[in-house]
């Protein structure tokens, strides 16, 4: 493929100036040049003192092969993780449309087919980085320097924070960023999505030994918000564990029930949503916010349960 991107951008190239280009022997570069050839690309060569290799009229080749299988396996997957991919004006889209017109005519129209023709529901929050964040973001995990990030949190507080980026994780389509802070000293989880800005350091840092970064996200999900939550359950910690999330806390055995310890953001999501959900009897043990989004909320309950009196 790299001799073809070479002939492509000079022709007349010979075989001693593309076997030096590519690193290797006139005789491999040669070899390179028949392989080409055999795939159907039209490479053609002239001898004489301007003569070389040059690619015939017509020739154009995919810079990646796929299967028919595989096209619509990546349309596929793309729609179902950007449902607005299906629109050409959308970043993603507008990339899938190039991938499906470099596909040979065959394999192209049933890709196209399908992205025409599939009808994708919108997703209702979506949570898309930047695609500049996120390069800032890998580019400096590969270097081993700091990263001064500005952030804004769901609730709409903002603050900067120069971090240690170990990796960028991928779950559940949101996409995080698992690193030291170092104005909170601690390790942190950030919605990539909410990073506002992104500014590589010349500081180095080192990578943990034997860091299993999605490990470390499911760990850290639940730890590090502004209200903390200490919750028993009266069951044993194997049948609530289904129930839990990562981002609810620490799930530990406690005697013949289990101990739930994390925090939160938002103490009436954690009540309703969360532990509403968990269908085993449960106290709190600790969270003065939590404990009153759970009062509230059992309020609530009992209102909608009671009896209508005989005005109703």
């Amino acid at each position: 493929m790299r001799a073809l991107e070479i002939l492509r951008e000079r022709p007349g190239t010979t075989s001693e100036q593309l076997a030096q280009r590519l690193g290797v022997t006139d005789r491999a570069a040669r070899r390179y040049v028949a392989v080409l050839r055999e795939a159907g690309v039209p490479v053609e060569s002239e001898r004489g003192p301007y003569g070389g290799y040059r690619l015939g009229r017509g020739a154009r080749l995919a810079p990646v092969s796929f299967t028919q299988e595989e096209a619509l396996g990546l349309v596929m997957a793309v729609l179902d993780g950007r449902p607005a991919a299906t629109d050409p004006e959308d970043l993603v889209g507008a990339a899938l449309g190039k991938v499906v017109r470099a596909l040979p005519e065959a394999i192209g129209r049933q890709a196209a087919a399908l992205r025409a023709h599939a009808a994708a529901a919108p997703d209702p929050y979506p949570a898309h980085p930047d695609p500049a964040v996120a390069s800032t973001l890998v580019e400096a995990i590969a270097a081993r320097r700091r990263v001064l990030i500005g952030y804004r949190s769901g609730d709409g507080d903002e603050w900067r924070a120069e971090v240690d980026p170990w990796a960028v994780v991928v779950r559940r389509a949101r996409w995080y960023l698992l690193c030291h802070s170092h104005r909170a000293d601690a390790v942190r989880t950030y919605r990539i999505d909410r990073v506002r800005t992104a500014e590589r350091s010349g500081t180095p840092f080192t990578m943990p030994d034997g860091l299993d970064p999605v490990a470390a996200l499911e760990e850290h999900l639940g730890s590090g918000w502004a209200f903390r939550t200490r919750v028993r359950f009266d069951a044993p910690a194997e049948r609530v564990a289904p129930w839990v999330g990562p981002a609810m806390g620490r799930l530990r055995p406690d005697g013949e029930g289990c101990v739930l310890e994390g925090s939160t953001r938002n103490p009436a999501m954690y009540a309703g949503e969360w532990l509403a959900a968990v269908p085993f009897p449960f106290r709190v043990l600790e969270g003065p916010e939590l404990r009153a989004a759970v009062a509230q909320l059992a309020a609530r309950f009992t209102e909608a349960a009671a009896e209508p009196d005989a005005r109703g």
